[in-house]
């Protein structure tokens, strides 16, 4: 089934088999989502192949509340699961660890059930420690988080350890769910957009286009020239943004204290200029469903002048800080995730454009005005570690520069009417999935509205899909390393347990 229209939901007997049959074709397995029904929890698993996404569903029924687990058969879909069972109180069979992950609930609370349009009933918290899963002579435990030190979003890992080597790491994200799924239903469209935005604040500007990408497919409605390149323009500054702040704390680890001082300042510059175009640094309010509020802010014209000054100062500083030794060194060989692991798992964004995996959707399924711009797909770089995915953040960085010029150029050329910035979106009905390449990776959104309400709304962040695969880059290296593993996966908390 693809992307336009609900999908039929077939037998539960075979939804595994079905889905790896077809990423073992050739499609790469996307996500896997939940949904309250009337006579059950329907599962809706996304692939994409051939430049398309496509959907296989089923309802399970309540009186059986189990389906067949993906994850002996697809790696990726382990988190899926364990976030389905939070929140439906599903069973995977044959999933093998079902431990809470988004919402730790006490024995006797009610699962929240999004879709079901239901008031939430209180909750309560369970916050026992997870069981030990290493043994032996000297191995003891670190609980790392969900308070740490500096500007972190709350996590908490858990590191076991004989010392100095991490051979076993889990991580606790349920400390920052806000219940947002929840908060989408009975909200209007316009109203949506505004808590799609606060999904995920870094990738604010991705989310929204996400979001209004699947109500303007319900709506039939194609955002006009204009609008498509002012997303572009505020999506690739989100882009320099966030690949700045990796960076940034690679620095910071590395104690290499020049760098961090001026790499900082360019990202508050461009976070500057982002409140200049639109009034939000974080670049809110811009999109909006049938395409943006308006066009760039009154520094529009200085926009070119702007680049000119923050462009070649952000590429001065980058390509000394690629040719400082000590800071090659932490990096190089550090966290690697291997090509093959990378391909089990899907992995989406710099993480996965760093082993290998060289998908992006701004591409590969273009949306706003990507499609007119030209093909800025990268070559893969380094050998899956955090190096690697440094060196994909620094020409992401340069791409995202070449598409602005490019988006702006454009903007100036073509003649503006008052309709040149969005078309009419009327109350519209139905199920579509909607995407964006957010500097993390590829964001998708399911939504289905009636009558112009949203029923449900599930957002899908790069964070969430990549961050199950964080545990796999610890094997060969040591304590030290952790906060460089953990600043190239550039992850948000956020996205992971909205």
């Amino acid at each position: 089934m693809t992307v336009d229209g609900s999908a039929v939901a077939g037998p539960v007997d075979g939804f595994a088999e079905r889905v790896t049959a077809r990423v073992n074709d050739g499609a790469r397995f996307c996500g896997l989502f939940g949904s309250a029904e009337s006579d059950g929890t329907r599962l809706v698993a996304v692939v994409a192949v051939d430049g398309s996404l496509e959907i296989e569903a089923v309802v399970v029924p309540d009186h059986t509340p189990r389906f067949p687990s993906l994850t002996p058969t697809l790696a990726a879909a382990a988190w899926y699961e364990r976030e389905i069972h939070d929140l439906f109180g599903l069973e995977a069979d044959g999933h093998g660890r079902l431990d809470p992950l988004v919402l730790p609930l006490a024995p006797g609370s009610t699962r929240p059930r999004p879709g079901s349009g239901k008031p939430l009933d209180p909750v309560e918290v369970d916050l026992s420690p997870l069981p030990v899963h290493l043994r032996g002579e000297g191995v003891f435990t670190i609980p790392y988080g969900p308070v740490r030190s500096g500007v972190f979003e709350s996590i908490e890992y858990l590191v076991e350890t004989p010392g100095e080597d991490i051979p076993h790491l889990r991580t606790r994200v349920f400390y920052k769910h806000r219940g947002v799924e929840i908060r989408f239903e009975g909200m209007s469209v316009a109203d949506g957009v505004l808590l799609a935005e606060r999904s995920e604040g870094v990738a604010s500007v991705a989310h929204a286009i996400a979001f209004c990408e699947a109500i303007e497919r319900l709506a039939g409605v194609e955002i006009p020239s204009a609008a498509g390149l002012v997303r572009v323009i505020h999506a690739e500054l989100e882009r320099v943004a966030n690949h700045l702040d990796s960076v940034i704390r690679h620095t910071e680890a590395a104690g290499q204290a020049v760098a961090y001082a001026r790499l900082s300042l360019h990202k508050e510059r461009v976070q500057r200029l982002r409140g200049r175009l639109c009034g939000s640094r974080f670049g809110r309010g811009v999109v909006v469903p049938g395409g943006v509020a308006g066009p760039l802010g009154p520094d529009a014209g200085q926009l070119f002048a702007a680049l000119d000054e923050i462009e070649p100062a952000i590429r001065a500083d980058l390509r000394l800080l690629m040719t400082t030794p000590s800071f090659l060194d932490r990096l190089r060989g550090t966290g690697v995730v291997p090509a093959d692991l990378a391909c089990r798992y899907a992995a989406v964004g710099p993480v996965g454009r760093g082993s290998g995996q060289m998908e992006d959707v701004r591409f590969a399924r273009p949306y706003a005005a990507y499609g007119r711009l030209g093909h800025q797909l990268l070559e893969p770089k380094g050998d899956g570690d955090a190096l690697g995915r440094q060196r994909v953040r620094n020409d992401e960085i340069t791409g995202a520069f070449h598409l602005i010029r490019q988006a702006n150029d454009r903007l100036s050329e073509e003649a503006h009417d008052g309709h040149a910035w969005g078309v009419p979106v009327g109350p519209v009905s139905g199920e579509a999935l909607g995407w964006a390449e957010a500097p993390q990776g590829e964001v998708l959104y399911l939504v289905r509205v009636e009558d112009g309400r949203l029923v449900r709304v599930k957002p899908r962040s790069a964070s969430f899909h990549n961050l199950a695969l964080f545990h796999a880059a610890f094997p060969e290296d040591i304590l030290t390393d952790f906060a460089f593993i953990e600043a190239s996966f550039g992850l948000s908390i956020a996205g992971v347990s909205s």
